[in-house]
């Protein structure tokens, strides 16, 4: 690797290295204690040590390369190597490229600046394509090719970063170097002759958190595979700790959690991911959460300033984001003061002539925004206005043609049925909420509580004049104390489309809904149906949701958004979250706040796993731990919690409070987010405190907790006594304290209120990788009961051959951007077909755990062994399936051994395998491996094999059809049933084959010799056998050839013209014939009935998986 020039002192470093080569201009050196028998004594253990802890070009690669001019004692390190092979590369082209140039100079120094001059470039010319993204590209350079050294990965993974850390060994602390890299976490160590090398996948990590003891100051905990890693002393332990962070999640997303990883583009490719890149791309999902802004926005410039706040007359600190469509303030503590401004509202940007670096935005509706003390304010005020203009522009073609992504029409007529679509759907549209509708407010009969309503809308109207309405409103702490005071009927679904961001998602998409519910509307599917069935449990004791008006609209909304949205579709608990902000919304805005609510606010809430609501579940457990913890020593069961708050985050308290209370929550919500709702979580906690503490068992603090939301009230409310569902307690009831929701919202702000919004995002993040382990750990679980039923292994050998199946899927789709394996990867079909492998992966297990790996033909047998497993031709096979042959291949008898063996050679199994490179022999390219798997996927075997394909019932993808599965189950039943008379005949070639596959099988065995005799024997018995038998059927079959062979006919055989006079020489053995012949020689039957210990051989391929992939 060619290095920065950098001078040397030799003085004292020719103690730490030896000259191998020298000529006039350069000297190769290389490091003492590399190369030498004994490691150099404790010389180069010494070095070893130095090499290890400390950072230096000199100290990081074995070999190094000189400049030297004559009459100097400077010299110059251009360039260092990790092995003799790479060094020799470098001296070889300077000789031959540079040193017949240095004699044309007449100085040293000319020498000198020319050598420097040629080595730059050459680093220039590398870094344009490797190193360029970094900071500091020459010590990257340093770290890679250690890296790279001293873990032997493939090429393809990239390394993110580095850091110098401790690594702990039981008690004691291993200083070394942590890499981090797309795929592993690495940590290498060199101390007096003891190497520490670790390599932990990310998919594998189930628990990553900072911890703090006592001899641990503070560090970083890591768990994989049960197994816990502890690394501390870390110059910048938080900014490792985010990477790490963002790391494992990002190869669970990949790998796990298809459906989050599809509806992510950024995540695309795995070999593009850089530092800076994670780093950005952290500060924009901040960003976007914070303002609530569209998933789309990425945080482009961020300058800090002072915003001046007119009502307040003074300027407030902190830092203006600006992304593609949106200027966005937030003071320096958050809660003070925010501003969102969205370009498209924006009519001029100005500066100011003075001092004071202002830029002045001045938007629609007569408002103007003042940031000072702006750092470089006169080019932003020029990219604002460029912005602008392409914000105006793009906004106003937006509002005049709607969106419709699957039109097909002339572009020409497109504006016109966009146009028609509106008007036609705005007739069956509710343009007002069903609560205007359905209890519009009595302004003659005033009563107390509408006078309170009435004193709240004037709170907001006040706050409205100092601080602006819509969507560019200053946000501020009185905001929050409104919110919390519950908004006013009236003002509640202005409101929240503001909070929610929801607002923008109308004004940028104008039309979308209406183009939506014209396509989704008379599409039957599974979603549909489930929308149809819970239509009428939303909100039943509702008049809005007992006549058509409310059940259309209702209807409209979810199907609309199952149509957007297909990955989602419906999950229960949607309903009776859009029944609420159908009340309170118009139906377009109550669209757009269940998109807000499933895509951005309460993401992976809504799909089949519900992974969203089980991670705030772990940090709600958490949270109660750290706030309660009288409660978690009360309980021994933590699951209590989550069983009992799962409806709580689902339904946002809306399925067990009373509706005239759950508002005043979802108001929160909306201007809080899941904050608001882990906090009145622990308020409703500590309320009931003692009765917790009181009770003896789950069902008891069940009823508890029931009986205290049967109680919550609120006495605010303007609705109506017979929509009321508090007032409406029995008499029984009544002696029960009651709660107001007003006082419980606030008493959870003042408690609670602490939580900042980054801590449970980090907490959402570390607990999202131990609830999809854990869910994998279920699939697992799952998978081994069934196959357990049917294979002979233990349940602990099925669980390491899981592990390694599952791997090896993983590690091909480590460096590939697409994976067939990871395609098929749905969590919604049963347990076995979840992980898929095909026919390459299958080709390395196979090369790692067949005890008939060994066989010239491996390859062959890989192939065919697939092709036999693969019933219903997609070119895929689950555990079951691969777990099943191995079984044979290590517990079954020798008839089963024999059999499967048979059965590799015969249709659908056999192919005949003609590799197109004779010097490679037997083995396969993957291209003629993927050709030869497929080859019957064209043209099945037989016809009942593509009715079996076609009818598989994950297939679609779509509705899964409960029959099909039913009745493939019961044709595996069956399957169960065959006997060997089943098996068809072997023909001619297909034996010559099975033959020599026994041949290649006995190469090297210590009775190799009399199993070759013993085959012969066989081979010549059968062959006798079969002439007998043709010669007493002649007279009767040689007018019609001999009919056996053609059931069997391979591709190859095909060719063949059913008239050819070869055909009567045709010969053919039953599976009894053979067994029975082989039976009689002991030598064969000792051979396949001798027992191999699978212990081992599933211990080497887990130490060897990794790298055998690096071979490929």
């Amino acid at each position: 690797m060619w290095l920065k020039p950098e001078e040397v002192l030799l003085k004292n470093a020719l103690k730490l290295w030896l000259m191998e080569r020298s000529n006039d201009y350069f000297v190769l050196q290389r490091r003492r204690g590399y190369g030498e028998e004994g490691g150099g004594g404790l010389t180069g253990l010494l070095v070893g040590t130095l090499d290890s802890v400390l950072d230096s070009t000199a100290k990081v690669a074995p070999f190094r390369i000189l400049h030297q001019t004559p009459d100097s004692q400077v010299y110059l390190s251009i360039a260092c190597g990790a092995n003799r092979e790479e060094i020799t590369k470098h001296w070889d082209w300077l000789e031959q490229n540079i040193m017949k140039t240095l004699s044309v100079f007449d100085s040293n120094e000319d020498i000198t600046n020319f050598v420097q001059g040629k080595i730059r470039g050459l680093i220039a010319e590398e870094g344009n394509q490797s190193f360029a993204k970094e900071d500091d590209p020459e010590k990257f350079r340093e770290a890679l090719l250690k890296f790279e050294k001293s873990f032997g990965l493939p090429e393809q993974e990239k390394l993110v970063t580095y850091y110098s850390c401790s690594y702990w060994k039981g008690r004691v602390p291993c200083q070394g170097w942590l890499y981090l890299s797309t795929n592993f976490l690495s940590f290498y160590s060199f101390l007096l002759g003891s190497e520490i090398k670790l390599i932990i996948s990310w998919d594998a990590v189930s628990k990553l958190e900072k911890t703090s003891h006592v001899i641990l100051t503070e560090s970083i905990h890591v768990c994989s595979q049960g197994e816990n890693h502890y690394f501390s002393m870390f110059l910048h332990i938080n900014e490792t700790y985010l990477l790490m962070e963002q790391l494992a999640n990002y190869a669970i997303k990949r790998l796990f959690d298809k459906e989050t990883f599809d509806n992510d583009p950024i995540l695309g490719d795995p070999l593009q991911i850089t530092k800076r890149g994670l780093e950005y791309r952290a500060h924009s999902e901040q960003f976007n959460a914070f303002f609530r802004l569209p998933k789309e926005e990425t945080l482009k410039e961020v300058h800090e300033c002072f915003l001046w706040v007119p009502f307040s007359h003074f300027s407030t600190h902190g830092k203006m984001c600006i992304s593609e469509n949106y200027v966005c303030f937030a003071s320096q503590d958050g809660n003070l003061c925010s501003v969102i401004i969205p370009l498209r509202e924006v009519l001029a940007v100005d500066k100011t002539d003075d001092s004071s670096k202002s830029v002045i935005i001045s938007i629609k509706g007569k408002t103007a925004f003042r940031f000072n003390e702006v750092k470089d304010f006169e080019q932003l005020v020029g990219k604002l206005r460029l912005k602008c203009g392409a914000a105006s522009a793009q906004y106003d073609s937006s509002t005049e043609i709607a969106i419709r992504s699957d039109s097909t029409e002339p572009s020409n007529n497109f504006e016109e049925q966009s146009l028609t679509c509106q008007k036609e759907c705005s007739k069956t549209m509710n343009t007002e909420a069903l609560m205007t509708v359905f209890h519009p407010q009595n302004l003659e009969n005033l009563n107390s509580k509408m006078l309170k309503e009435k004193m709240k809308e004037q709170s907001w109207n006040i706050l409205f004049s100092e601080c602006g309405r819509g969507v560019s409103m200053f946000r501020t702490k009185k905001t929050r104390d409104l919110v919390v005071r519950g908004i006013p009927e009236t003002l509640r679904g202005e409101l929240w489309m503001l909070f929610s961001g929801a607002v923008n998602d109308m004004a940028t998409n104008p039309g979308y809904y209406a183009e939506v519910v014209e396509h989704s509307l008379g599409n039957s599917n599974l979603a549909t149906e489930e929308i149809e069935r819970d239509l009428r449990r939303s909100l039943p004791e509702h008049p809005a949701f007992q006549s058509d008006t409310g059940i259309s609209a209702l209807r409209r909304v979810l199907t609309a958004y199952a149509y957007r949205n297909p990955k989602i579709g419906y999950c229960q608990a949607m309903n009776i979250l859009t029944s609420v902000l159908l009340l309170y919304a118009k139906e377009e805005e109550a669209f757009w706040l269940l998109v807000a609510v499933c895509e951005r606010m309460l993401p992976d809430y809504f799909n089949r796993r519900i992974i969203g609501a089980l991670v705030d579940q772990a940090v709600f457990e958490e949270l109660i731990r750290d706030h309660l913890p009288q409660l978690t020593e009360h309980m021994t069961d933590m699951t209590f919690f989550s069983s009992v708050s799962l409806s709580w985050f689902l339904t946002l308290f809306i399925s067990v409070l009373p509706i005239e209370s759950a508002v005043n929550v979802v108001d929160c919500f909306f201007y809080d987010g899941i904050k608001a709702i882990l906090q009145l979580g622990l308020a409703i906690l500590d309320y009931n405190l003692d009765k917790l503490l009181a009770c003896k068992d789950d069902a008891e603090a069940v009823t508890a907790l029931n009986r205290f939301f049967d109680n919550v009230i609120n006495k605010d409310s303007p609705l109506p006594s017979s929509v009321q569902q508090g007032s409406n307690l029995s008499d029984e009831k009544s002696n029960h304290i009651r709660v107001d929701i007003t006082d419980l919202i606030r008493e959870s702000n003042e408690k609670y209120g602490h939580v900042r919004y980054e801590d449970i995002h980090s907490m959402r993040c570390r607990n999202r990788l131990y609830v999809i382990q854990t869910l994998e750990e279920t699939t697992k679980q799952n998978v081994l009961r069934v196959v357990s039923q049917d294979v002979k292994m233990n349940l602990h050998e099925l669980d390491e051959l899981y592990v390694i199946f599952k791997k090896e899927l993983f590690i091909s789709c480590y460096w590939s951007l697409s994976c067939p394996g990871l395609k098929h990867h749905d969590p919604s079909l049963p347990y076995l077909e979840q992980y898929q492998i095909d026919c390459q992966q299958f080709r390395v297990l196979y090369h790692l755990l067949s005890p008939w790996a060994h066989s010239a033909n491996r390859d062959s047998l890989a192939l065919w062994t697939f092709r036999l497993l693969d019933e219903n031709s997609d070119c895929l096979i689950n555990f079951k399936d691969f777990s099943s042959a191995f079984d044979i291949m290590y517990n079954g008898s020798f008839t089963e051994k024999l059999k499967l063996l048979f059965k590799l050679h015969i249709p659908p199994a056999y192919t005949d395998v003609m590799c197109k490179d004779s010097l490679k022999g037997d083995e396969l390219s993957t291209e003629e491996l993927l050709y030869f798997s497929q080859l019957h996927v064209s043209e099945p075997a037989n016809e009942k094999e593509a009715e079996s394909g076609k009818n598989s019932p994950e297939k679609g993808k779509g509705k899964i059809d409960i029959q099909a599965y039913l009745s493939q189950w019961q044709d595996e039943l069956l399957k169960k049933q065959e006997t060997i008379k089943d098996l068809p005949r072997m023909n001619q070639s297909q034996f010559i084959q099975f033959s020599k596959t026994l041949y290649n099988l006995f190469h090297e065995d210590p009775e190799e010799e009399s199993l070759y005799q013993a085959i012969a024997v066989v081979t010549n018995l059968l062959l006798r056998m079969e002439e007998v038998g043709r010669k007493l059927s002649s007279p009767t079959s040689s007018a019609k050839g001999f009919p056996v062979p053609h059931e069997g006919k391979t591709e190859s055989q095909g060719e063949k013209t059913p008239s050819s006079p070869r055909e009567e020489h045709q010969w053919s053995f039953s599976f009894e014939q053979i067994l029975a012949s082989l039976l009689n020689e002991p030598a064969l039957v000792r051979f396949f009935e001798k027992p191999v210990d699978l212990k081992v051989k599933l211990e080497n391929a887990k130490t060897s998986q990794l790298r055998s992939r690096t071979k490929i």
